[in-house]
């Protein structure tokens, strides 16, 4: 057995005569993956460490020691000087072994009234609060730059879709409006998810709490939560909390994968409603007219990763009887690609979004295609005629067939054929058969009309302003 081998089962073997198989340690040890902790591990450490000698479970010159201990340890794994030994299993045993080489007996002391079940929740709590945290920042960086688009083209007309069919004329702000409303309520999920968390484990133990005198409130407030948690088992044996980030994750995840899907349809030639910058596409090794859109296609891609691993949690929780059991060391190195996947694909959507070029008049081009006014002419004809609604649909459905016939666009119709369609039709409905006609009468509140956009986008502003000032 290696000296820290040894050093690891002296922290908590004492009754065992062997050391682990090989495979053992190889299964056993995830000092490879979350030593990422290392932060958090250390801050939670510190403040257990100022919480015993505030309540005289260690002396002051002990707590003086490993907090100066914890401080230089720190700066080790900084500088890159710290040794991970996955003879030491994890990251928790990993910086307990150093400071008792650095600090002697006082280092022994840091664990009293806590396990590291505790302090592995407390350490992975702190871990997805900050992600949690830079989530919300990123959708709402995104946003912003999905408000700055929208003011800009506001009026700017482009057909909107059913089945991926032409159905009515829209504006292109606000077909990215929708998406502003997704990343709002994603914002939200992941601020609920952080209220929910904020709750303490540290000074649960092992899963019973401890016979010693400790403060849980005092350790609570030092590492910036709203509470302790209140019940001991469910502190040390739910991980409901890296769920909930990983949920938020799932959704904001499939909502860009929806923003990646248009936008690789919108940059085709066939579509050619923007152009995505050379920044964010790449060529093709043999067609030399290619400009493919790879960075929306591997964030639309990476969305699968995002809903593989909040499955992957869900099915390794759902059987575990209560509290800790060690599958749960198989919750952080899909909650970790889970934070770096989401991060980078919002980042790169943002930076998409900010670099692609919009082609108007492309968009208004392909707004009347399809017959996408018909809507109009029903709804005029409900209006001015007072007629009901199912009426209005078959004389629409019949205008549309008429201009099909002919190969030509319902306003381009005369008022002769009108007429023959049914003589409640005139000159008048022409003028109303244009996309801009369209997107203009639509002033419903959540309507297309540039009007509303504005509204929407203004609105959204002062939303995200009071969100701001709340935190």
């Amino acid at each position: 057995m290696t000296d820290n081998a040894k050093a690891a089962r002296d922290l908590w073997g004492g009754h065992f005569a062997t050391g682990p198989a090989p495979l053992m340690a190889q299964i056993n040890a995830s000092i490879g993956f979350d030593k990422r902790l290392w932060p958090h591990d250390i801050v939670g450490s510190k403040a257990h460490a100022s919480m015993l000698a505030a309540q005289g479970i260690i002396s002051e010159a002990d707590r003086d020691s490993i907090l100066h201990g914890l401080d230089e340890i720190a700066q080790e794994i900084e500088t890159g000087s710290f040794c991970f030994d996955p003879a030491l299993e994890d990251i928790h045993l990993n910086i307990e072994a150093r400071l008792s080489e650095k600090i002697g007996e006082p280092g022994r002391r840091l664990h009293t009234a806590r396990s590291r079940n505790d302090q592995v929740a407390t350490d992975f709590k702190l871990f997805v609060r900050a992600a949690v945290d830079r989530a919300i920042d990123s959708l709402v960086a995104l946003t912003n730059t999905i408000l700055d688009i929208t003011n800009a083209h506001a009026a700017t007309v482009m057909p909107g879709f059913t089945h991926l069919q032409a159905a009515q004329p829209v504006t292109f702000g606000h077909h990215l409006m929708a998406y502003a409303e997704m990343f709002m309520r994603d914002r939200s999920r992941f601020a609920d998810a952080r209220h929910r968390l904020n709750e303490c484990p540290l000074g649960a133990a092992a899963l019973a709490g401890t016979s010693f005198p400790i403060d849980r409130d005092a350790t609570a407030r030092a590492l910036g939560f709203d509470r302790p948690a209140a019940n001991s088992i469910d502190a040390v044996s739910d991980r409901d909390f890296a769920l909930d980030y990983l949920a938020s994750a799932a959704i904001t995840a499939t909502h860009l994968s929806r923003l990646a899907e248009e936008l690789v349809l919108w940059s085709t030639p066939q579509f050619g409603f923007v152009q995505m910058s050379e920044a964010f596409t790449s060529g093709s090794s043999i067609m030399p007219q290619k400009r493919n859109p790879d960075a929306a296609e591997l964030v639309r891609g990476k969305s699968g990763r995002l809903l593989g691993h909040l499955q992957a949690l869900l099915v390794t929780m759902k059987s575990l009887p209560l509290a800790y059991s060690k599958d749960m060391q198989e919750d952080k190195e899909g909650l970790f690609d889970a934070v770096d996947t989401l991060e980078l694909c919002l980042a790169a959507t943002t930076a998409m979004l900010a670099s692609m070029r919009v082609d108007p008049a492309r968009m208004r081009a392909a707004a009347g295609i399809g017959y996408t006014t018909a809507t109009d002419l029903a709804d005029w004809l409900v209006r001015t005629k007072g007629m009901p609604f199912r009426d209005a649909h078959g004389i629409a459905a019949r205008t549309v067939k008429a201009a099909e016939e002919r190969s030509c666009e319902l306003h381009e119709l005369d008022e002769a054929v009108l007429r023959s369609i049914d003589p409640r039709l005139d000159g008048e409905v022409r003028r109303l058969l244009g996309v801009d006609a369209s997107v203009a009468s639509r002033t419903s509140y959540g309507g297309t009309s540039p009007e509303r956009v504005k509204e929407a986008v203004l609105a959204m502003r002062e939303r995200l302003a009071a969100l701001g000032a709340a935190r």
